[in-house]
Formats: C-alpha cells, structure tokens, sequence
C-alpha cells in the first residue's frame, strides 16, 4: 500500500522546491490512508496493514509538523514583509485561512493517530471514513491554495538572500547542519555550537491530554502511561531522573531505574552511603522526573523519601544477577580511586571472598519516594502543552487540576 523508498529530495538551497516535494510526500502518505480504509474489512490488521498505518503515522508525527512550522514561522511571515499591492491583499486574505486549516488537521490527526497506532500494533481495526475523507480533503484543498498562490508568490518576490535564510531555517528546524563555506569572514564567523542551540526545536503533535482522559488516581495514571511507553519500545522507559539537594540546599541530579511503583510510592536501589544516599539521609525529599521523548511525555514527582524494609531490600538485591551483587559489595559508591585497575581488583578481591551467595551489605538498599505531587506533561504544537497536576490532599485523596504550559 506504500513505497518503502522515498523519492530524492531537492536540497535546501531550493526551498520552495523542498516545499513541494513534501507536498507530494503528503498525497502518497494520503493515498495509503485511502487504501487502508478499503484495505482493513476485508483483510483486516494484517502485516500490510499494520506496514501501511506505521508509514502513515511515522510521517505525520514526525515531518508533517515541520512542513507547517516552515510556513507558520518563515514563508508566511518572510512573505508579509515583502509582499505589496495585490500580493500583500491576496496573502491577508489568505495567510489566516491556511494557518486555521493547520489547526483543523492537527485535531483531525489526533483522532486518526489513536486509531492508527491500533492498527499499527494489531489491537484495533477501526478507521473512521469520515475523519479520513475529511482529513484527505482538508490537506488536498490546502495543498492546492499554497501551490497556486503561496508557492508562486514566493518564487516571484524572494531574492537569493531570503531564498538563503528560508533555506537555513528549514534545514535547522530538522536538525541539519548548515554547509560548511570554503571562507568565513571573521566579522562574519559562523555561530558555535553553543550559540546554534537556541535554534534547535522540535515541535510536538502525537497526542493531546485533557482532564476527561486521565484516571482519577495518579498512581493508575501513571501505570497507564507506563504500559504505553513498554508499548512503543520506547528506550529505557524505566529511567528516572532524581534530583537531591544537598545540606546547603544546592541541587544534584542523577538518571537511577525505578525498580517498583503501586499505591505506595517509587522504589529504586542504590548505595546509601553514596552521595545521594546522604543527602537523603539529611534531607528526606526529592523529585522525580521520567521523560518519553518517543511519546513526547513527561511525568514529574515530588515528596518524601524513605527507606524501603531490610526485606524488601534483600529481596530484591537477591534476585540481581551475581555480578551486580558483588559490584554493590565492591564499590564505594561516590567515594574517589585511584584507577579503573584498583577497581576491578576491589571486584576480583570481593568476588573470591563471598563467591556465588554474596550478602546484601547493610549500607545498600531501597528508597520509595512517597509523591505529594505528580504532573503529567504531554507535548503539544507551538509549545502549547497539556499539564495535569495531581497533588495529595490531608486525607490521602487527590486533588486533581489543569496548568498553563
């Protein structure tokens, strides 16, 4: 249902030519759409299918959202500032139209994203016909005006210097570095890397969050959320962020794996002579952060920290692998030494010791934060994210409430 092959693009120095290309991009991913709506009662989700809605949704969620930021943030305005006489009446007219037509595809795509990543995976089958034709449509149309007045008006009025920097933004919107010129006047150096930074941006659009979708109970929220990042085979889902502070109130982060979480709190292990351990010891309190770049999500924490039981630490000490049970008797963890060569003589030393039952040592173990409160964060287009806070009320229950991005 979908070439695996995409066509070759032309390069940036074309950007309206670039623009173009995408267009065509576009019509093939909306022409697989059309097919897969005819595809699925008879076939259902088989491998085809499935093939067919991951195309689709890996372009839309990653490159259709670029093509409109290329308009929104450079082409249209870029246009403004140049247009006159009937160019600059035609794109008044214009200009607010497609801007509104990027703002009905995007929610059209959301109710499409769910059912496709269903299709995609295998648990769903349907697709609606009329969100489908409408989205089809919708693009069509859109397409259709840009080319044959946008696209034109373009050609028709930028010189190669607006070419040039309508070029370069398109080619830092993906993360591309400019080409390298032969000479580089020093009161014209090119910007560090450092300086480049500020240019990088992704813009989001998968999914949205409203207060009717979320569990009434962070906790199962977040296991909700959880479940879908194991899902997506996003990396490392079970990687968290902790941040400490220390006892003059300075700051300290460190990325450690959630190993339990339920009605409870969130459990990870770790040395507790370590830094953090001592922290901790001396002011009980953290914050948590898990981020889901493939889902463009986060999920922040904050409250008390506590010690988890001598036997829910040596039950999961116990059920580590042997080496990493001789490398928590073997490392002082944070502590200074001398060579990688002392440390894994440390290792061998504690390895021959304790052999193939090592015991859990006493200064290793368990920490369960206990939240007081826990946002949810879900990316959106133009920086205009959902945020959902929960946070504990004096009776254990929830108070549940929407944040400004």
């Amino acid at each position: 249902m979908n070439t695996l092959l995409p066509d070759p693009a032309p390069d940036f120095d074309q950007p309206v030519a670039v623009l173009k290309h995408c267009h065509g991009r576009i019509r093939k991913q909306l022409a697989t759409l059309e097919k897969l709506l005819v595809h699925l009662p008879e076939y259902g989700t088989d491998e085809q299918a499935r093939q067919a809605a991951g195309a689709v949704l890996k372009y839309f969620d990653k490159a259709a959202h670029l093509h409109h930021d290329d308009e929104e943030q450079d082409l249209l305005p870029m246009l403004r500032a140049v247009a006159q006489g009937e160019d600059a009446a035609t794109l008044q007219a214009l200009a607010p139209r497609i801007l509104q037509e990027h703002k009905d595809m995007d929610a059209m795509w959301q109710d499409l994203h769910e059912q496709l990543t269903a299709i995609a995976d295998g648990s769903g089958t349907q697709l609606s016909a009329s969100i489908v034709r409408r989205f089809v449509q919708c693009y069509q149309g859109h397409m259709e005006r840009e080319e044959g007045f946008v696209a034109p008006m373009a050609l028709r009025l930028f010189g190669p210097e607006q070419m040039a920097r309508l070029g370069g933004a398109m080619r830092r919107r993906r993360g591309l570095d400019e080409p390298v010129a032969s000479v580089t006047p020093a009161s014209h150096a090119a910007p560090t890397i450092g300086e480049r930074v500020a240019d990088l941006r992704k813009d989001y659009g998968q999914a949205s969050l409203d207060e009717s979708d979320v569990a009434d109970d962070p906790i199962a929220q977040f296991a909700r959320w959880f479940e879908e990042a194991l899902k997506a085979e996003v990396n490392e889902p079970n990687a968290m962020s902790v941040a400490t502070v220390d006892a003059d109130g300075r700051p300290t982060s460190r990325i450690v794996l959630v190993k339990q979480f339920d009605a409870r709190g969130f459990t990870w292990y770790t040395n507790y002579a370590s830094q953090k351990g001592k922290q901790l010891e001396s002011t009980p309190f953290a914050a948590l952060l898990f981020f889901w770049s493939e889902l463009e999500r986060q999920v922040r924490i904050e409250g008390r920290v506590e010690r988890t039981s001598a036997e829910e630490s040596d039950k999961y000490f116990n059920s580590r692998p042997l080496k990493s049970r001789l490398s928590a008797i073997a490392s002082e963890q944070s502590e200074p030494i001398a060579s990688r060569a002392a440390l894994e003589a440390h290792y061998e030393e504690v390895a021959r010791q304790y052999g193939e039952a090592p015991p859990r040592p006493q200064h290793w173990g368990g920490f369960r934060l206990v939240p007081e409160r826990i946002e949810f964060w879900q990316g959106r287009r133009s920086r205009f994210h959902d945020r959902i806070v929960y946070t504990r009320q004096e009776d254990g229950s929830w108070a549940r409430q929407r944040l400004q991005p």
